[in-house]
């Protein structure tokens, strides 16, 4: 079981956002059976809350048999033509990601970017 919580652990992507705009993220931990965790962003611009980010995506992995907790939320501006992301804010029902780890994760998917963080800002 281990072995394929952790197979289906590493068809997750690490990021997924929208190309383009200002939107809310979340950072989720998800986990296998028996496998190691690891954290993914989460940042669409359809969703009006974090809560409806997580819920997508809880559900998503369900179908794989992974389980996920909501590590906190902010925001995201998106300027490809600029290749620059910047992560700020945070989310009333999570709390604050912790920035310096979504960047981190955007940085290993976007490694020709200018990536910034701050803890101002909503």
């Amino acid at each position: 079981a281990a072995a394929m919580a952790g197979s289906a652990l590493s068809r997750v992507p690490d990021v997924q956002i929208d190309g383009d705009g200002v939107f809310k993220y979340v950072l989720v931990r998800v986990r296998g059976a028996g496998a190691p965790a690891k954290d993914v962003v989460r940042g669409h611009s359809w969703a009006e809350y974090h809560a409806d980010l997580f819920e997508r995506t809880a559900e998503e992995l369900a179908r794989d048999g992974l389980s996920c907790e909501c590590l906190g939320g902010g925001r995201l501006s998106h300027r490809p033509e600029e290749r620059k992301i910047h992560v700020y804010g945070y989310s009333v029902g999570f709390g604050r990601a912790d920035h310096a780890v979504t960047t981190e994760k955007l940085k290993a998917e976007y490694p020709d970017y200018e990536i910034t963080w701050a803890d101002e800002g909503y």
